[in-house]
């Protein structure tokens, strides 16, 4: 988790559109770790900040994979019982 931050800078760092301003570890979610990041767009375009939010996951994605971290999706179990 302590990594987190660190990897998202060096995202930014290859980004021309965006500015990032903070990445903090903000909350426990009820099946989440939420980490909150601010960045400005350097243009006033909306398809400009899209692309770049996508880009932005798409290399978080790569970035966590290549480090071994991994997501927890949530799981549930139903046990059926047979009434005969």
């Amino acid at each position: 988790m302590e990594k987190i931050p660190k990897i998202v800078e060096k995202i930014f760092d290859k980004l021309e559109l965006a500015e990032l301003d903070r990445v903090h570890f903000k909350s426990f979610g009820d099946f989440s770790l939420v980490y909150e990041v601010a960045y400005y767009m350097n243009v006033p375009d909306y398809r400009a900040y899209m692309d770049t939010q996508q880009q932005i996951n798409l290399e978080l994605m790569k970035a966590l994979q290549k480090e071994k971290i991994e997501f927890a999706y949530p799981t549930q179990t139903i046990y059926v019982n047979r009434i005969k």
